[in-house]
């Protein structure tokens, strides 16, 4: 069902907010933080969430505004939230641009961005999957939920499939060692094999990094 695969979507997402964090709080203990991490997060949020979850949400979101006006008022403007959220994206982008062409920039600035940023992803998943996923389930007919399916491209996910692309295979190692960290904190034989300790964090040349 399409509303699984956007939850599940939704699930990594967190994920990848989860990384972003704490790179964010690798940056404020005054340290270097893997830009290639980083990067590699921000170009995923471009690359896949701005290209087919949200336009997946949105025609789910055409559909329930047809079939009860009210529930989709109540939920309110969702392309617009989504468009907010790619401003914010954006700058994320600047700021971390602004650091790699200047160490010296004041971190605050770049700290409060990609708060933000995190901030209002989360807030805007758990509004969907509170209020705007439970009542497209209940309204939407059979027709709607195959209607939609006919629009959706065979595009896979470029992170979280069999087929991982190169650029994210960073921010992908990075996921597995953050959950090789949760389950020996949980107690739980670590079956991945041990984290990379260490990991460089050099501060690259601006440039390098292009999604």
């Amino acid at each position: 069902m399409i509303i699984d695969l956007l939850s599940r979507e939704h699930r990594n997402i967190e994920k990848l907010l989860l990384v972003l964090e704490q790179e964010l709080a690798v940056f404020e203990r005054e340290e270097q933080p893997d830009y290639e991490v980083v990067w590699a997060v921000i170009c995923y949020f471009q690359v896949y969430p701005e290209l087919y979850h949200h336009p997946q949400e949105e025609m789910v979101f055409k559909k329930l505004s047809a079939r009860d006006p009210v529930a989709a008022a109540d939920i309110g403007d969702l392309a617009a939230e989504h468009r907010a959220g790619a401003e914010r994206l954006r700058r994320v982008v600047q700021a971390v641009e602004s650091v790699l062409k200047n160490p010296d920039v004041l971190r605050h600035t770049v700290d409060d961005m990609i708060h933000d940023f995190i901030a209002h992803e989360r807030r805007h998943i758990a509004m969907e999957e509170r209020n705007f996923f439970p009542a497209a389930i209940k309204v939407l007919q059979p027709q709607d939920w195959a209607e939609i399916a006919s629009t959706l491209t065979d595009q896979k996910d470029p992170l979280f499939s069999e087929s991982v692309e190169e650029r994210f295979d960073v921010v992908r190692k990075h996921i597995l060692e953050l959950e090789q960290e949760a389950e020996a904190e949980r107690g739980l034989p670590d079956a991945a094999g041990n984290a990379d300790e260490g990991r460089e964090r050099s501060l690259p040349a601006h440039g390098r990094f292009r999604c």
